[in-house]
């Protein structure tokens, strides 16, 4: 059940799929003799200097993947001096996140009908240190994962899915013993506050559908503007309209992102949308790419394409599940080992000349 929720998609998930094929219809130029020492891959990013372009995604529920996982992935991120991004419906609250892990996360939120509960959530996030907001606005409603519906994730309580539930937790118990045993997820950490805490399945995904507003529009940005100090990132524009909103908006950011696949499906692969979104900009805010991204050779591409700087959601998330703290650690340290690697072999000695490392002339249609 957990596996689903983390690995799905909506619908027939074809942009889950597409999402990472289409990073396979590039190709890379391979230079030689180009000199030069290992490739610097600093950068700044919102005010932050960066050893590497690479952020860990918002995961939600991510503490139920491992005993109270978000901090686990959060002092991975820290070590590395990546920022680590904590998801509104996560297991740990964001002041044990920042308290545990010794360092603020970058705070996600989604537009939701209490503005009440909203204003509070981003005064908490304040407090506990969080400079930057990741504001999703791709998620009007939720998509339709019928994976979720089928596991029982995502369902009406019923017999037969709580049996489910039970088995898949009897065949388990390493995860059970890990996760619900010494990690105790009581609730939803951030949302306390909210009418039950949102202790149960059941409660959560009730409170979930009831909340997320589709009424919102570009005007409740500039409420949203009003009442965050710190850099603003949306997360979720796929178009090149929508990208030039974000910049009349105020927007510090934008990630190009489909929700993983996870929300309407069939849309453009976040790699094949990144161009266009780039263009629109045109260097008035930093674009950044989420969604794909499986290597250092995905991420070379996508800074190839425009992007400031690459996320990763599943990978860190599987990483989690598998080994903790220090398989996110190993996963961090390869996609820098990779990337390193493949800027060499393509000749370019920074991120300042990557224009160039794609080969336009032999790509896949």
């Amino acid at each position: 059940m957990v596996f689903d929720f983390i690995d799905g998609g909506s619908f027939a998930e074809q942009t889950l799929r597409r999402n990472v094929e289409d990073f396979g219809s590039l190709r890379l130029r391979q230079r030689v003799l180009c000199g030069g020492s290992a490739p610097e891959l600093s950068i700044e990013l919102l005010g932050q200097r960066l050893p590497m372009p690479l952020l860990l995604a918002p995961v939600g529920m991510a503490g139920l993947l491992a005993r109270r996982g978000e901090i686990q992935a959060a002092r991975a991120a820290r070590k590395a001096g990546i920022p680590f991004c904590l998801s509104t419906v996560s297991v740990c609250s964001i002041e044990e996140v920042a308290h545990q892990a010794g360092t603020p996360p970058w705070f996600q939120l989604y537009m939701l009908r209490d503005r009440g509960w909203m204003k509070a959530m981003l005064d908490r996030a304040a407090a506990a240190g969080a400079r930057t907001l990741v504001f999703t606005v791709d998620l009007a409603v939720p998509g339709i994962r019928y994976r979720d519906f089928r596991s029982g994730f995502a369902a009406e309580p019923s017999w037969e899915r709580t049996i489910r539930r039970l088995v898949g937790g009897a065949t388990h118990p390493g995860w059970v013993w890990d996760v619900l045993v010494r990690g105790r997820p009581l609730g939803f950490g951030n949302l306390s506050g909210t009418h039950n805490n949102q202790r149960s399945f059941a409660a959560f995904w009730s409170w979930i559908r009831s909340n997320f507003d589709p009424t919102a529009t570009w005007a409740d940005i500039e409420w949203l503007r009003a009442s965050w100090s710190g850099p603003i990132v949306l997360k979720g524009i796929l178009d090149s309209g929508d990208a030039l909103q974000a910049v009349t908006c105020g927007a510090d950011a934008v990630i190009v992102s489909n929700h993983g696949g996870r929300q309407l499906d069939d849309v453009v692969s976040s790699i094949r949308a990144l161009p266009r979104i780039v263009d629109a900009v045109d260097g008035r805010l930093p674009v950044l790419l989420d969604g794909g991204i499986r290597s250092g050779l995905d991420m070379l591409k996508a800074l190839a394409l425009g992007a400031k700087a690459c996320l990763v959601g599943r990978p860190w998330a599987y990483a989690l599940a598998a080994g903790g703290e220090g398989a996110v650690a190993h996963l961090i340290e390869i996609l820098r080992q990779e990337l390193t690697t493949a800027l060499t072999l393509s000749g370019c000695t920074d991120l300042t000349s990557v224009a160039g490392s794609l080969d336009l002339y032999n790509r896949d249609t």
